[in-house]
């Protein structure tokens, strides 16, 4: 039997509804699970509350969003890594196989300077959790570049175990993708998919509707012996409606489907 590569919403995907909805609408759509992004609204940081949600849509939690943004700094705790070790119990008790971790911004100095070896110690406690860096992007502002992370946006120049791919942030950073993939090489666990223009911003488009190689990527995962999820992530924020949310969930998932469709290369189980 050949592997399946499974397709999860994103919770972040369906705001400005909350994390609830989320189970929902990938029940409808028939996504095969969820990522959450855990921020401020308190389901997302419950494990006894994302269970109930998970048996009832029966859509299982395979990948757990650490609360890394700017507004999600006081989830938890205002310590880095009392939030990423809380992330790691949050999914280990959902059963949930990723964590998604971003790396330090550069004002958190001493959860940066410490930030390899206190990953480590985090992965000698949760074994079976593999935390995947994401790829950030540059930000422009005032007309100036400036890098907001320690060392960089890129964590392939440091080196980490297992990573998440974001295609929408390779757009913001004017990165090739697959470029990027390849420098993950087998360290590549997760992707975000999304889609994005190359202008300064993260734009999070629906795959298909912007410049990113999506479907070159998706295809090229067989090849890469991938082992891992493809979580959408893209903004309906500007939906007028649920139907219309929902169709952009569909369309996504469609997409997504259509190009991971299993190739003869891929492994069997």
């Amino acid at each position: 039997m050949s592997f399946r590569v499974p397709v999860l919403l994103s919770s972040s995907s369906v705001f400005p509804e909350p994390t609830a909805a989320a189970f929902e609408m990938a029940a409808t759509v028939g996504y095969d699970g969820l990522e959450v992004m855990v921020w401020t609204d308190a389901v997302s940081q419950d494990a006894d509350a994302l269970k109930v949600l998970a048996d009832h849509y029966e859509i299982p939690v395979l990948s757990v969003h650490a609360p890394c943004l700017l507004v999600t700094q006081r989830v938890w705790s205002s310590d880095p890594w009392e939030r990423l070790s809380r992330a790691a119990d949050l999914a280990e008790s959902l059963g949930a196989p990723t964590v998604v971790v971003h790396p330090p911004f550069s004002w958190q100095r001493d959860y940066a300077r410490n930030f390899v070896p206190g990953l480590a110690r985090i992965q000698d406690r949760h074994p079976d959790i593999a935390f995947a860096i994401e790829n950030m992007f540059p930000v422009k502002m005032a007309g100036r570049w400036f890098v907001p992370y320690t060392p960089g946006w890129d964590p392939t120049e440091v080196g980490f175990d297992a990573y998440t791919l974001d295609l929408s942030h390779c757009a913001a950073a004017r990165v090739e993708a697959m470029d990027m993939a390849d420098r993950m090489g087998v360290g590549l666990r997760h992707v975000h998919l999304g889609d994005g223009t190359g202008v300064a911003r993260d734009e999070h488009l629906v795959p298909g509707r912007g410049t990113q190689p999506c479907a070159e990527v998706l295809q090229s995962l067989a090849g890469r012996g991938f082992r891992g999820s493809v979580a959408l992530e893209v903004s309906t924020r500007k939906a007028p409606s649920r139907p219309s949310r929902e169709a952009d969930l569909r369309e996504s998932l469609d997409f997504a489907r259509r190009h991971l469709a299993p190739s003869a290369s891929t492994m069997a189980l």
